[in-house]
């Protein structure tokens, strides 16, 4: 989270917090972008004239600044920035995840981002199914799953929040996953003499939501980008909260406040009423 007014960047956790706020209109600002620091980690910078945006999530600087904009055409011949290649030449790793809906993604996580990649993506089970050396390599990988297997590289965050709202087979979830997983170290299996890189086998699962994947959840049915808030949050899943209000659980699809400006404060949400997603 950003202060506007102070430019202070500040953290919260969520699970099991009570958020309340005020969404102060449907405009989305400048996000900012990532800036790489001299040991080579990096660090977040807030755009510095707090711009508003019509599409997207940075203005036209910040995205011309962003070293990331380069990274999925690297190991196509893209540019190559010096810090931009030391954090595309570490190790890296290829997953597949599965998320409520039973959709599959292919994606890769530097070493330094295993599982926090994962969570952010919003998946209830993946699986690890190669390690490379660097990170060309293994989004070679990752164009031969797509091609061969059309295992899609993306899925929109409001189709996961979405899925989350209807009923969860867990186990039917992590059957499937391990079963594209199988297929898909079968399809890179590496020859004798290839060195860089191995298949692996490692499970992951989403923490803090299985034990909530049985019960009956509602899709929170006002828009998160307008009006005043209030709710207890049991669970996050990447960018979507399982909530209650009331005694009752939703799902919210916290991506809506991307780049949007709010107000915190000891607000509770005024819902109409739903009707329960059924099978």
């Amino acid at each position: 989270m950003l202060d506007v007014d102070t430019r202070q960047v500040d953290q919260t956790s969520l699970r099991g917090a009570r958020l309340g706020f005020e969404a102060l209109g449907p405009q989305r600002w400048c996000t900012g972008r990532v800036a790489f620091r001299d040991d080579h980690g990096s660090e977040y910078v807030p755009c510095p004239g707090q711009l508003p945006v019509e599409a997207g999530s940075q203005c036209e600087a910040c995205e011309s600044k962003d070293p990331f904009r380069f990274v999925h055409t690297i190991h196509r011949g893209g540019f190559v920035s010096r810090d931009l290649h030391s954090h595309v030449m570490q190790p890296h790793w290829l997953y597949i995840a599965t998320f409520a809906s039973g959709v599959h993604k292919v994606g890769t996580a530097a070493e330094t981002r295993k599982w926090g990649r994962l969570a952010e993506q919003g998946a209830i089970c993946a699986q690890y199914v190669a390690r490379a050396v660097d990170g060309k390599v293994v989004r070679v990988l990752e164009d031969r799953v797509t091609e061969h297997l059309q295992v899609r590289q993306a899925v929109r965050s409001s189709a996961k929040a979405a899925a989350l709202a209807l009923p969860i087979d867990t186990a039917r979830l992590d059957d499937a996953t391990a079963s594209l997983a199988d297929r898909v170290r079968e399809m890179i299996a590496p020859s004798a003499d290839e060195t860089t890189y191995r298949t692996v086998d490692e499970s992951w699962q989403v923490a803090g939501f299985r034990d909530l994947a049985s019960g009956n959840r509602l899709k929170y049915p006002s828009d998160i980008h307008t009006g005043r808030h209030g709710f207890t949050v049991d669970a996050c899943i990447g960018q979507a909260a399982v909530v209650e209000v009331a005694n009752e659980s939703y799902v919210v699809d916290l991506h809506e406040l991307k780049g949007r400006r709010v107000r915190f404060g000891d607000y509770t949400s005024q819902l109409p009423a739903v009707q329960s997603a059924l099978f």
